[in-house]
């Protein structure tokens, strides 16, 4: 009976000195009953880790080399994604060319028509996404008298001069891109509801049924957002 107290006693103290052990704590890290799982190494798209002993105190790889190595040995270009075929162009979630102009590209950006048709409903919401960013400084009728206009001054009165006859295009790459006092927009406002703000700007406004038409199109792989995908 006392050899079986004896031997029950050992082993729950070694069945806790065992668990003891595995607590981490300070500068112990405890033990890890899978590692790779813990420190999952996520691969950077445009970089590579080539040092093979990287994370060589962590690994359980089979091929012995450091847990960090990452290195796509396949690829010439020290990158673990791959570049895009040539000759494609990705487009977003609306089916849009990416928009790819400089800011000073006024002139291609001219070119470019409006691809959301416009409608009663799409008014309706231009006028929301207008009084939402563009109301502060231009005013709500556009004549540049809004209250943070009249502090920063030489807000464009939209009612007034050449701005009448900007075309759609120039005034979304204006608000993408932003134009001498006024700062880029294109972060804050998605593409779509740019599009929706020129057609109320052009339409309800300045009172234009249709708005300027541009001189000629151009490839829309060049310029952005021109053509749908199918």
């Amino acid at each position: 009976m006392k050899i079986a107290n004896a031997l029950i006693f050992g082993g729950s103290a070694l069945v806790i000195s065992l668990l003891g052990g595995c607590k981490a704590g300070g500068e112990n890290p405890g033990l890890e009953y899978a590692p790779q799982m813990y420190h999952s190494i996520a691969y950077e798209p445009l970089s590579q880790i080539k040092d093979e002993s990287q994370g060589g105190w962590l690994s359980t790889r089979e091929d012995g080399k450091g847990e960090y190595y990452n290195s796509n040995e396949n690829n010439p270009h020290g990158m673990n994604m791959r570049e895009p075929v040539a000759n494609t162009v990705p487009r977003n979630k609306q089916g849009y060319l990416p928009y790819r102009l400089k800011a000073f590209e006024l002139e291609q950006a001219a070119l470019i028509k409006n691809p959301v048709k416009s409608s009663d409903p799409i008014l309706k919401d231009g006028e929301v996404l207008y009084l939402q960013y563009c109301n502060a400084c231009h005013g709500k009728g556009g004549e540049g008298d809004g209250k943070a206009g009249e502090v920063i001054g030489g807000v464009a009165n939209l009612k007034g001069g050449a701005y009448v006859n900007l075309p759609e295009g120039q005034i979304f790459h204006v608000i993408t891109k932003g134009k001498g006092r006024m700062g880029a927009h294109g972060s804050q406002i998605p593409e779509e509801s740019r599009w929706k703000i020129v057609h109320y700007v052009k339409q309800v406004i300045q009172g234009q049924a249709t708005a300027a038409a541009p001189a000629a199109e151009v490839d829309s792989t060049t310029v952005a957002q021109v053509t749908p995908a199918n």
